[in-house]
């Protein structure tokens, strides 16, 4: 049997079989082992760890996304915040003041008048 790669996520469809068997399992009155990693015991044991480690996986996957949830907005309230920073800096200053270009935005004469293209005359 090769090793088993634990890195990687069981597909739920193997979960669900799993589970399935083990409620048919416990149909079984007569089953018996010595292998201790086989009982019966082993088996609640374990089916337990896992219902009670994917519970605690939802709500910490719940409370990650209610986090990010807060992280996008506050990040969108800091962004609009600036935005309106930068619109109060060109009305007091002026659009080609040196206070301007020390928030980032470009000075008004700094800009690049466009060029315009002279059209290419086809002779035929």
């Amino acid at each position: 049997m090769p090793a088993q790669d634990k890195t990687r996520r069981l597909p739920p469809q193997a979960i669900s079989q799993d589970i399935t068997s083990w409620h048919g399992l416990q149909t079984v009155s007569t089953y018996d082992t010595t292998r201790a990693d086989a009982s019966v015991a082993k088996l609640q044991q374990t089916y337990q760890a896992m219902l009670a480690q994917k519970q605690a996986e939802t709500e910490k996957f719940t409370l990650y996304r209610a986090a990010a949830d807060a992280a996008r907005l506050a990040e969108w309230e800091f962004h609009n915040a600036v935005l309106a920073m930068k619109e109060v800096i060109r009305g007091q200053y002026g659009s080609d003041s040196d206070q301007a270009q020390a928030v980032g935005l470009k000075k008004k004469s700094e800009r690049k008048r466009p060029n315009r293209k002279k059209s290419v005359a086809i002779a035929i």
